[in-house]
């Protein structure tokens, strides 16, 4: 049976992925729709950019995270400065980690729903006098809702399912940066499989129902079907 050290891990992670989803729906958002309208020559390395966690390891990202937010890195400066304190180890370091890593997950599902809206809603909004924001709010926002939904179960699920990253950056301490990942590792080092079932078997029926979910839910896919 899962003792209190896993249920912390899980509650953990869990807050973990809500805190992530949340910040990266509010940093997202703009930058999704700027690059699904923008005719700059600045798109492609921007979206290069945001893109770049799926194909680098997790470790390197990781690393080169642990780098910056060392005290004589770039990140470690600024934070010390503000007054926030070095972020490695900590749980607002596995954050920043966390939202650079999901980002892809959000930002792009989010972008290709503002790319699928096209210009004539937004036209026509703008003939009945609506303002750029209304327009926005009023038009893009509920036409991409298929998009959002499939940004919030993706990124929240794939910030649930971390383990490089979060190694990386937050180590291993009980109750501040030991995930539900880094525990099954933990367990499986000391050949507790059991109880490393457990843990496992859960984020293997987790991530089956979040699936499920979005298959199920997403309008788009409803009307394809």
């Amino acid at each position: 049976m899962p003792t209190s050290a896993d249920l912390g891990a899980v509650v953990l992670t869990l807050e973990l992925a809500a805190t992530t989803t949340a910040i990266l729906l509010v940093l997202g958002t703009p930058l999704a729709w700027w690059l699904a309208r923008t005719r700059s020559a600045w798109k492609g390395p921007v979206g290069a950019i945001v893109a770049l966690p799926l194909v680098l390891p997790p470790t390197v990202l990781g690393f080169y995270f642990l780098v910056a937010m060392a005290p004589e890195g770039p990140i470690g400066r600024l934070t010390q400065w503000l007054g926030v304190g070095a972020l490695p180890f900590t749980f607002g370091g596995l954050v920043l980690g966390s939202v650079v890593y999901s980002m892809p997950f959000v930002v792009q599902p989010i972008q290709n729903a503002f790319e699928s809206i096209g210009t004539a809603s937004l036209e026509a909004a703008a003939t009945l006098r609506a303002s750029p924001l209304d327009t926005f709010f009023s038009v893009a926002l509920p036409l991409a809702r298929p998009g959002y939904l499939t940004a919030v179960v993706m990124g929240f699920a794939h910030t649930v399912g971390e383990f490089g990253v979060v190694l990386m950056i937050g180590g291993n301490i009980p109750d501040k940066t030991r995930v539900a990942s880094v525990q099954i590792y933990d367990r499986v080092e000391a050949l507790e499989y059991a109880q490393a079932h457990w843990l496992a078997a859960g984020m293997v029926v987790f991530s089956f129902v979040v699936l499920l979910a979005l298959y199920a839910f997403n309008p788009t896919g409803q009307r394809r079907r």
